[in-house]
């Protein structure tokens, strides 16, 4: 045979098995909502999900906790996008790395797991500001969740971006997302906003709907609620599910009076578990009721999503808050535990067996062996080297000035803290009242420190005595903004009012320092006049005021450690560059998760 010949025909061959390869990879499935059921390529199936969050886990670990999932019997995942993860500033935005949804979203599919998209605009989820972006409160005459055109602008812009990002991925173009939620627990909010008409709430909420089918996504849409919340958060058309509901009768009787009297049911949020605040006990809830609660659901074709399978952790500042009455802000722990059946480190727990054993006795598909956990190691004692006095440093800085105290929005900053600095040349003694504290504050005279207020406490006032030519500094800590609530639509941090002293308002001549701690400090670029070596006596004086400390340590091998802060008092901890997050002696958290990824096997830095 002809050589010219032999050569195109094995070129052709490789052409054709390549075409085979891609053309499988790609093979389209069909997902849809009809007679009562979801089906699957035709087929009944019910849909046993599990949350997990890709920002909350680094994604070196994201195919392991995938596995892990699937161990637990479970066929489907489910995820919020948390918006102000990915459009840091207004038109900038970020989907690297630990971010990185597409390839989270990917990686699901490769390991037979279906996806649920949970792309807001909000999420709650107990994340910062529920995933609406800091910057969005500088945006003038805009109103977060309603029918606002400067609001809406901004989802649609958030939306278009992400379908560019992720679209591709829905079943209906090759990829695993099955079905989108629509905004996110709307009913709750609407029954809360009642100086909001019902219908204008509605509207608002068709409106997200229309945005997310206008930008390109066509996959089911759902909505998520209490079932006694449907009025005010179902779309006609658009199957409800419930949150938190364990009576099957009632979550039947409230699907089939919004959804053309028929099924399919689901339990979108089915809780293993439950949040937890800082200087509250940690909620438990016991595995055999988590049991027996998922057999019910399994024998009555009850789909259920369980929030959260796997929590994972609030690294740097996304941690969010509630709000009550009573404490008027209730920080949100950095670990997102949950008490969930998989740990924050990704261990198997004894609610996971439960789940697996109960699962394993109606799954219509085979569940493979449960994954060894990552490797764990222990650290010896950590010796910190050097030091550096925070305020020292900040006031060596270009201070902003205004007449009255500013919040973190109009100082262009959204987390981590801001120095309110001013100078009394005549003395003052009395109560000093910050009754816009928003959220923590350390109170200093002269860098001596007076004491400490606490939005969670409800501490706004403290005495102070102000001599002659002195210097008073408040150290203001943002905890994290609300993320649930009718008071979403208040979440500026700082100073949001006029700081007293005896009912006197102190005005002119304030001096802002921000210190948003975006990146770990880097001691090599500070004044060497702010650094000491640790145990030197100036070191030791930093005691009560604000300071950096910094360490190494060497490593044979990497591996997940906690570090326990319990002696530490309150701020948050960098590892080679990494935020991992708060620590605050009040509990009930005294640890912090360290990933083995973030750990190098030679020098690592603290």
């Amino acid at each position: 045979m002809n050589k010219k010949l032999i050569l195109k025909l094995i070129l052709l061959s490789i052409f054709l098995i390549g075409f085979s390869i891609r053309s499988f990879a790609q093979k389209k499935h069909a997902f849809e909502i009809k007679d009562g059921h979801f089906f699957y390529d035709g087929k009944p199936v019910q849909l046993i999900s599990g949350e997990m969050h890709y920002p909350r886990i680094p994604h070196q670990y994201w195919r392991h906790r995938f596995k892990m999932l699937k161990a637990m019997g479970l066929n489907t995942i489910a995820t919020y996008v948390f918006w102000n993860a990915h459009e840091t500033e207004s038109g900038e935005w970020d989907f690297s790395e630990d971010k990185n949804l597409r390839r989270y979203i990917e990686i699901a599919g490769e390991e037979g797991l279906h996806v649920i998209l949970r792309p807001g605009p909000y999420a709650c989820a107990e994340w910062e500001f529920g995933g609406y972006p800091w910057w969005l409160q500088k945006v003038e005459k805009l109103e977060l969740r309603s029918d606002n055109a400067a609001f809406l602008t901004h989802t649609k812009n958030y939306l278009k971006r992400l379908y560019q990002e992720i679209g591709d991925l829905q079943i209906t173009k090759g990829g695993p997302i099955v079905m989108i939620q629509v905004e996110n627990e709307f009913g709750s909010y609407a029954a809360q906003r009642k100086d909001i008409p019902l219908d204008q709430h509605r509207k608002y909420n068709q409106k997200i709907k229309d945005q997310l089918a206008e930008v390109g996504f066509d996959v089911p849409f759902f909505t998520s609620d209490g079932t006694w919340l449907f009025d005010g958060g179902a779309i006609d058309g658009v199957l409800p599910t419930a949150n938190g509901e364990g009576n099957i009768a009632n979550l039947k009787k409230a699907v089939d009076q919004y959804h053309n009297g028929k099924g399919p049911y689901m339990v979108a949020e089915f809780y293993p578990g439950w949040l937890a605040h800082w200087a509250e006990p940690h909620p438990a809830i016991d595995a055999s009721i988590i049991a027996r609660k998922t057999e019910e659901y399994l024998q009555n074709d009850v789909s259920f999503n369980l929030y959260m399978a796997h929590g994972g952790t609030n690294f740097g500042f996304t941690s969010g808050a509630n709000y009550d009455k009573k404490h008027g802000i209730q920080p949100d722990l950095t670990s997102y535990d949950y008490d969930a059946p998989i740990s924050e480190a990704g261990w198997v727990t004894p609610k996971f067996d439960s789940l697996r054993n109960v699962i394993k006795k109606y799954a219509k598909y085979s569940i493979p062996s449960v994954p060894a956990p990552n490797k764990v190691i222990e650290i010896q004692a950590i010796k910190l080297s050097k030091a550096a006095d925070v305020l020292s440093m900040l006031e060596k800085q270009k201070a902003v000035q205004n007449n009255t105290p500013l919040t973190f929005e109009k100082l262009n900053q959204g987390h981590g803290y801001v120095l309110y600095s001013r100078k009394f040349n005549q003395p003052i003694s009395g109560q000093l009242n910050i009754s816009g504290l928003r959220d923590y504050a350390v109170v200093y005279v002269n860098g001596e420190k007076v004491g400490e207020l606490n939005r969670y406490y409800n501490q706004y006032s403290i005495a102070v005595d102000i001599p002659f030519n002195s210097t008073l500094d408040i150290l203001v800590e943002n905890m994290g903004r609300i993320n649930y609530g009718a008071e979403i639509v208040h979440n500026n941090k700082g100073i949001i009012a006029p700081i007293t002293i005896n009912n006197i308002e102190i005005e002119g001549n304030w001096e802002m320092y921000k210190l948003p701690m975006d990146n770990a400090p880097v001691f090599d670029n500070l004044s060497k006049s702010d650094v000491y070596n640790v145990g030197e006596p100036k070191a030791k004086a930093l005691q009560g005021r604000p300071a950096f400390y910094e360490g190494t340590f060497n490593l044979s091998e990497a591996g997940d450690t906690f570090l326990n802060m319990e002696d530490w008092g309150k701020g948050i901890v960098f590892v080679n560059g990494k935020n991992l997050g708060r620590y605050w002696q009040v509990g009930p958290q005294q640890t912090l998760f360290v990933p083995g990824v973030w750990l190098k096997k030679e020098k690592t830095r603290l």
